[in-house]
């Protein structure tokens, strides 16, 4: 009975687009559903998904997934087409759509997903409001990390001399 209870009420990220973080500087971070059918939910249930080249985009005042690629499985039906790239719908407050659209169109961001995740038994996004990261700024990053690193070094060596 405990078992059943831990597995059900992980919230456990399937999916983490890594390449987002090192390409753009993430301003805020929103959560939404995803309107997705059947075999599509399997599938991200099988791991068979990928968001790291998708992005998302406003179209008749509503917000869409485009460039994703879930893959089908091989035990779906054959009566049934499924497109792996298709356009899927978000899921958001109209607020939230509103603020999105005017800061794609008037400041020069963009908005791109960053992990795909289930929260109960929903299939959750997680995207960002971000801008794009220049050559010099990539450059810097990596050089912080890496001083972190040696910083940690020296710290521990210190602390055994002790």
């Amino acid at each position: 009975m405990l078992n059943k209870k831990k597995a059900h009420n992980k919230s456990s990220k399937i999916v983490i687009n890594k390449k987002a973080y090192h390409n753009y500087f993430i301003e805020k971070v929103f959560q939404s559903g995803l309107v997705l059918e059947g075999w599509e939910v399997k599938s991200i249930r099988s791991g068979k998904v990928n968001i790291s080249e998708s992005y998302i985009t406003n179209y008749l005042n509503e917000m869409y997934l485009c460039n994703s690629l879930i893959q089908p499985l091989n035990m779906s039906s054959n009566h049934i087409f499924c497109d792996p790239t298709r356009k899927r719908k978000l899921l958001l407050h109209k607020n939230e759509i509103d603020l999105l659209s005017f800061k794609k169109k008037n400041t020069g961001y963009t908005m791109i997903s960053l992990s795909l995740f289930w929260k109960k038994s929903w299939c959750k996004l997680e995207f960002g409001l971000a801008k794009g990261k220049s050559i010099q700024d990539k450059r810097i990053n990596i050089k912080n990390k890496d001083w972190e690193k040696e910083r940690l070094k020296i710290l521990k060596k210190t602390k055994k001399m002790y």
